[in-house]
């Protein structure tokens, strides 16, 4: 499982936004399609939603890749 740490005083990334910073997708439009067609999970839920907000102790799956934000 890889880790990603929230910058500054940020509360929370978008999974869309996850999705490309952990380099799991090359593009904003590419994280949208995938979320879209249901390929990412968090916390063990499938999430259609590219703008649910993801926070510290979330775990995302995609393609294979488990990630925990801390």
């Amino acid at each position: 499982m890889r880790e990603f740490q929230l910058h500054g005083e940020e509360d929370f990334i978008k999974l869309g936004q996850l999705l490309k910073a952990a380099g799991l997708v090359d593009s904003g439009v590419e994280a949208k399609y995938a979320i879209e067609e249901g390929k990412a999970s968090v916390n063990g839920e499938v999430c259609t939603m590219r703008g649910k907000k993801i926070h510290a102790g979330d775990v995302v799956a995609f393609g294979g890749e488990e990630i925990r934000v801390r």
